[in-house]
């Protein structure tokens, strides 16, 4: 089975990265919009990757357009924003499809492991996925569930040792 470990994405900068260099990190993988009534929620994402970065928790942002046109369409003015607005420094990734015929091979492993309201289709932007050390797909998260709600699980899957059996 495949793990988050295997897909290589695209940066900001657009360079490829394998994901294999969050090996043994807690990942929360989110679809994000700069200009979506759920962006605020860049605030308290930004928050939980301040308070656990340093026992190895990332924040994985990748800027998507597909909801109601709620991304800006140049990835420099996407950085600005976040950053600018939000003090976002948590990695942030290269605009991309979560769905469709363009989908993104990580975001299709994540709605086939996680599958949510609407089957695996992701239904709008802040869909959050926790990740485990190990790669693997814990939990999916509705636009709704903003990062206070979560943090009790982040919190958990940090403290826990991944699973050499998965």
């Amino acid at each position: 089975m495949q793990k988050i470990h295997d897909f290589e994405v695209k940066k900001s900068n657009g360079e490829y990265e394998s994901l294999q260099v969050y090996d043994g990190k807690v990942l929360l993988i989110v679809n994000t919009a700069s200009k979506c009534g759920f962006t605020p929620q860049f605030e308290g994402l930004q928050k939980l990757y301040d308070e656990y970065r340093d026992q190895g928790f990332y924040v994985l942002g990748f800027p998507c357009d597909q909801f109601m046109k709620q991304e800006y369409d140049d990835q420099e003015e996407i950085m600005e924003y976040c950053q600018t607005n939000y003090g976002v420094d948590f990695p942030m990734y290269h605009k991309v499809d979560v769905k469709g015929d363009n989908q993104e091979p990580l975001f299709k492993h994540l709605t086939q492991v996680k599958k949510g309201f609407l089957g695996g289709e992701i239904k709008w932007n802040f869909t959050k996925f926790l990740i485990d050390r190990g790669g693997n797909v814990l939990r999916r998260y509705a636009p709704q569930s903003t990062p206070e709600k979560i943090e009790a699980d982040i919190q958990n899957t940090i403290n826990q040792k991944a699973n050499p059996y998965n």
